[in-house]
């Protein structure tokens, strides 16, 4: 059985991901670093070049690809839940945790990184995020089997409640 960690960027799924997989002595698996592996490009140089749509084509191989394996720590993009036939594919195979944080956490974590493209375009920072966790929320919520706030809680405190809630 996988672990599949969903939610939007800078909720912390790259660093939880990084401490259950040495806990649990399991690989870690990103679906962002797969893509650009794959692609051979970043994530902002993959958008600019070839548009959205075909980044989330990749993204829909890749989860495919990995929900096939067994035993990961799988570290999702903040859209892989966009398309149903992900979450179909890492759900057959995995138990999904949705990793939450509140607009000010989220705004406070990934500063002003441009490790992605702006998903909007023209609106501000904080306004992009919650017109994004607007959207995306409801499809977060279906696709979540246990929900793990991680506003303002240490990764020890986490690491605690994440083993709690898996099999």
């Amino acid at each position: 059985m996988n672990i599949v960690l969903i939610g939007y960027r800078g909720t912390g799924k790259s660093t939880v991901g990084r401490q259950l997989a040495a806990r649990l002595g399991r690989e870690l698996v990103s679906t962002d670093t797969e893509i650009v592996k794959r692609a051979q490009r970043t994530i902002p140089e993959i958008v600019a070049q070839e548009g959205w749509e075909y980044f989330r084509d990749l993204e829909s191989e890749i989860c495919r690809e990995i929900a096939s394996r067994d035993q990961l720590i799988i570290d999702t993009g903040g859209g892989a839940i966009l398309r149903a036939q992900n979450v179909e594919a890492l759900k057959t195979n995995g138990t999904v945790l949705w990793l939450t944080a509140s607009v000010e956490t989220i705004a406070r974590r990934i500063g002003s990184g441009n490790q992605r493209p702006s998903l909007t375009g023209t609106k501000s920072f904080v306004d992009e995020i919650q017109d994004v966790l607007r959207e995306r929320t409801p499809k977060y919520q279906a696709a979540a089997d246990h929900i793990v706030v991680t506003d303002g809680r240490s990764i020890n405190q986490l690491m605690e409640t994440i083993l709690a809630l898996l099999p």
